[in-house]
């Protein structure tokens, strides 16, 4: 994943595996936080991150056109700053990314998932507040 610097604006990959970590810029050597808000995701990217994230991920599946989505859209990303540093949060468009959705049994949006170490260790359609998600990140090892 491509990360621009805060300070020098300069553009640095960071890998899966560290998007919870606090880097430093290549160029400028300055702090490159851990990743604080929702991730879009594309199947390349959904698995990449899932597959190699050292810290539970929260998956929002979720459409542009779904009311509830768009409510439960700053629960997300609430969820995602509080647990910066200790879970990654991804968000997968279900009308872009059906073959995602359909994979996970995804029939009403929106709809959550909680994964670790590449498995779904809770799944749950509906509008849920940021407590609950961050609750369950934390169950899941956060």
């Amino acid at each position: 994943m491509i990360r621009s610097c805060a300070k020098c604006g300069s553009r640095n990959r960071v890998p899966p595996e560290h998007l919870a970590d606090t880097g430093r810029c290549g160029s400028c050597h300055a702090d490159l936080p851990p990743v604080s808000e929702p991730i879009e995701a594309d199947p390349g990217l959904f698995e990449e991150i899932t597959g190699k994230a050292r810290v539970p991920v929260l998956v929002d599946f979720w459409a542009a056109w779904c009311g509830p989505c768009r409510m439960a859209a700053p629960e997300v990303h609430r969820a995602a700053t509080d647990m910066a540093g200790r879970a990654v949060v991804l968000k997968v468009d279900t009308d872009r990314h059906p073959e995602l959705a359909q994979r996970f049994g995804v029939r009403g949006i929106p709809n959550f998932l909680v994964m670790n170490g590449g498995r779904v260790v809770r799944q749950q359609p509906g509008y849920v507040a940021h407590t609950l998600l961050e609750s369950w990140l934390s169950e899941a090892g956060a």
